[in-house]
């Protein structure tokens, strides 16, 4: 738009004149007697809120630029016309696309009728869902069929659900330009059965708590709020009544369903979020979820005020918006735990949503106003208007990351995710329960970021979403038998074998415990937590600490895993890197032919590339990605191998990444401490082709002590400096008293580590 600037004050202007006699968008069958709780809108953009924006408008730039986008946007749409195809495809198939769009255009028409006043827009949303009405009511089942609850417009009730939730608040923002009888023909033939579809004829899809089931409820609550239809908002609330299920059913992602009985919005609330607002099925999921958790929640703050929505749970809804951005690195891309895309980030449109509602009804948290403006758009909404007239007012403040430890399950008990923040490096230190079925068997993995970018990478999911010739969009089988392995994580596997034999039931059963976390000391974080569950009869307690260190260019990782077994193990340590190998301390030998590190367990999709024996105490990999260096100095001994390999073995339609890892592997060990340092370190520029500081500072790493209390972990740079590192693995309390020898030197402390 050449100057959007001048169109808002046109628009302003005509506003004036539009709505000189009248405060609000009219019906053309109004009803005059019409209560405040019956007036339209009132889901998401309120009547009231429809005033406030008017007066403001041509004033708020944020909101004004959005506006003005918007109107473009739709106003093409309308001259390209209606189209409403008879389903037929998957993900990023035409008709799927085409039905996505137009949930989101029926969304925005709705606000821009309320918001300018122009019939143009009330029409165009009328006639399309006139469209939808005549189409619904023909329609059996989707038929596509992989889905374990088919839609009717999508092959998914999750999609159908995604559109129900939009189109609701188009139908609130035209529910007055209707007449009667063409709300009763919309309500009879589409909102209800469409509704009903997604809830009494999918439970298996509906009676879950799970963030499908989420959307579902948000569809079904909204459009009973904008129906004024008791029955809806509490199926929404509280699931569906006196259902009966089999709860030894599996869905297509391998959870149970209805197997604890529990459903309704309120449970959604209530069991997937901690107190700290850690959603269990990681941020990606939690992203996803926000928008109909927000959306709805707004919905029944602004209909059903008497339930204290954002209050429910000791106001977890709003502090998860906290959490969840915390979840994210330097780039505001979220961490891929679990089933996550990377490159997903807080730029998305759900994020501005739970941006703007989270400072809205929120303690207007000024550091949301930088995520807003950096967003760089609003809701065209109540909410939207507080965002802009509180950057306008200039309030905005940066929104600061610190280094913060997130507790999951429901009352907080079943371990956590911690973030270590030290300058510029980010440590994601996972902890957590299983996930729900969206989970990962990792146990104690991590990984690790440098500005943004991945120095020691967590997979994600393998899927290409929404991309039509990867598998239609959807969940490729490789994510079973790679992603969620565990020798897919940067954590310890045991005999070949994932945590828990890749058994969601015995996973969903136990969690990693907080040993202790620490954050107050400015130039060392730490987390520590323990995991006795993954391996019958081995218990394994890793200690990861961001360490700034003056002797340093930049903080650096150290890394200390205790295994501890009843029997003999075979145990491989896995380093998944980014970038070209420059240079080790050890011979490897490369591999003339490729085949597969194993044979199942995701071991057969990692080829063996080069192999070699550890020969010195510390065996040191160096490597250059994004034109800096980094340095790995592992603590190892005669018996220990090292193993270059790459991802991508039996994978005949190139459905994984090519990525590389360097694999530790120690054979017939009962104990074990496994012992890293992790340096990034220079830099080079491609424009003057010169390196700086390319080598490790590095010039030995020690365990001087190693008992069932203490590790200690002595490293002595390359100027001879030496620091040493002591953490307690049993009393760890910030109260607790220390006291031990280490070769022949007394060292006393309170808490749980010591540095020095």
């Amino acid at each position: 738009m050449k100057n959007v600037s001048s169109y808002i004050l046109i628009l302003v202007a005509v506003l004036a004149t539009t709505f000189s006699c009248k405060d609000q968008v009219t019906s053309k069958s109004a009803n005059e007697n019409t209560t405040i709780s019956d007036a339209h809108p009132k889901l998401i953009l309120t009547a009231q809120g429809v005033k406030d924006i008017r007066a403001q408008l041509g004033t708020i730039p944020i909101f004004d630029n959005t506006l003005a986008k918007v109107k473009e946007e739709i106003d093409a749409e309308i001259e390209a016309g209606i189209e409403v195809p008879i389903p037929k495809d998957y993900s990023g198939g035409y008709t799927h696309v085409q039905h996505k769009r137009n949930w989101v255009v029926l969304q925005k028409a709705g606000v821009l009728y309320q918001i300018l006043g122009d019939e143009k827009y009330a029409k165009y949303v009328k006639d399309m869902l006139m469209e939808y009405e005549a189409l619904y009511k023909t329609l059996p089942l989707h038929p596509k069929t992989r889905s374990y609850a088919r839609g009717k417009l999508f092959w998914q009730c999750l999609n159908d659900s995604n559109w129900l939730v939009y189109v609701s608040q188009a139908y609130d923002c035209i529910y007055n330009y209707l007449s009667e009888e063409e709300r009763s023909k919309l309500e009879t033939n589409l909102f209800r059965p469409f509704a009903d579809h997604i809830s009494i004829d999918s439970p298996q899809f509906y009676q879950r708590v799970h963030n499908h089931s989420t959307w579902g409820n948000a569809a079904v609550g909204m459009i009973g709020l904008v129906m004024n239809d008791q029955e809806l908002i509490d199926r929404a609330l509280y699931g569906i009544k006196d259902l009966k299920l089999d709860a030894t059913k599996k869905d297509d992602d391998g959870g149970f369903l209805n197997k604890d009985g529990k459903a309704g919005f309120l449970a959604n609330i209530e069991e997937p979020f901690s107190p700290d607002g850690y959603y269990n099925e990681g941020p990606y999921y939690q992203r996803y979820a926000m928008y109909p958790f927000l959306i709805f929640a707004e919905g029944l703050h602004n209909v059903k005020p008497e339930l204290k929505i954002f209050e429910y749970k000791d106001g977890v809804l709003l502090k998860s918006i906290n959490a969840l951005l915390n979840l994210s690195d330097a780039d505001g891309d979220f961490f891929p735990l679990n089933d996550g895309q990377k490159g997903m980030s807080y730029y998305n449109s759900a994020l501005v949503t739970a941006v703007d509602i989270s400072y809205h009804y929120g303690d207007q948290d000024p550091g949301l106003l930088s995520i807003a403006k950096e967003q760089n758009q609003v809701l065209l909404d109540d909410s939207g208007l507080a965002v802009a007239l509180g950057i306008k007012n200039g309030k905005e403040e940066p929104f600061n990351k610190k280094s913060i430890n997130l507790s999951d399950g429901p009352n907080g008990t079943q371990g956590g995710v911690a973030i270590l923040r030290n300058q510029d490096i980010e440590l994601v230190f996972k902890y957590a329960a299983q996930g729900s079925s969206h989970g990962h068997y990792d146990k104690l993995s991590y990984s690790l970021y440098e500005k943004g970018e991945e120095i020691l990478q967590d997979y994600g999911l393998a899927r290409f979403v929404n991309i039509e010739q990867k598998g239609g969009g959807n969940y490729l089988k490789e994510n079973k038998t790679w992603a969620k392995q565990t020798i897919a994580h940067n954590t310890l596997i045991q005999n070949e074998t994932s945590h828990f034999n890749a058994n969601y039931d015995i996973g969903s059963q136990h969690h990693s415990v907080l040993h202790y976390f620490s954050s107050e000391n400015e130039n060392v974080k730490v987390a520590s937590a323990k995991e006795s569950n993954a391996y019958p009869g081995t218990e394994m307690l890793r200690t990861m600490a961001i360490i700034k260190d003056e002797d340093f260019e930049k903080p650096y990782l150290l890394d200390i895993m205790k295994v501890t077994s009843a029997s003999t193990q075979q145990y491989d340590f896995p380093f998944y890197y980014f970038g070209q190998v420059l240079q080790t301390n050890f011979e490897y030998k490369t591999k003339e032919t490729l085949k597969a590190l194993g044979s199942k367990n995701g071991y057969q999709h990692l080829y063996l590339e080069a192999t070699a024996k550890a020969n010195s105490d510390n065996s040191k990999f160096s490597w250059f990605s994004n034109n800096k260096f980094y340095t790995l100095t592992t603590v190892t001994n005669h018996k220990d191998e090292l193993l270059f390999t790459r991802i991508g073995a039996n994978d005949p339609e190139f459905n994984l990444r090519r990525d590389p890892a360097l694999i530790l592997r120690t054979r017939n060990s009962k104990n074990k401490t496994f012992v890293s340092v992790i340096e990034s370190h220079g830099s080079y520029s491609p424009v003057t082709e010169s390196a700086v500081n390319s080598k490790s500072n590095i010039k030995e790493l020690k365990v001087v002590l190693d008992t069932e209390a203490y590790t200690a972990v002595q490293l002595t740079n390359i100027k001879g400096n030496t620091k040493l590192f002591i953490t307690a693995n049993t009393n760890a309390s910030k109260e607790a008293k220390h006291n031990i020898t280490i070769n022949d030197k007394n060292y006393e402390w309170s808490g749980s580590y010591y540095f020095n």
